[in-house]
């Protein structure tokens, strides 16, 4: 039995066509990001540094976790994956405050 080139690519774009995402999902998610930077932009023209560093915090890994999911396409992966990228953001935070722990200290 002979296999062509468009027998062996059959499965793999067979199992890409059931998570093809539109444009309309791309511009949206885009928007979303463009008024994230917009609060995050407000929120350190106020005069308050509790509340910009707040707004740090929590609109920052929404931003990260929106470029996560959608344009690096983590949302349609094994969870397995998701699990170790998880994981390896776990670790990079661990080191961070590791760090400052250390700046702290000295």
């Amino acid at each position: 039995m002979t296999t062509t080139a468009s027998d062996s690519t059959a499965p793999v774009e067979a199992a890409h066509a059931e998570h093809v995402v539109g444009y309309a999902t791309f511009v949206k998610v885009w928007i979303a990001l463009v008024l994230l930077t917009g609060v995050l932009v407000a929120l350190s023209a106020t005069r308050s540094p509790n509340l910009a560093l707040l707004g740090l915090l929590v609109v920052t890994p929404t931003k990260a976790s929106l470029v996560f999911f959608y344009f690096m396409h983590l949302k349609y992966e094994s969870t397995a994956l998701k699990f170790m990228v998880a994981i390896a953001i776990a670790v990079l935070i661990i080191f961070i405050g590791l760090t400052f722990a250390d700046y702290y200290y000295r």
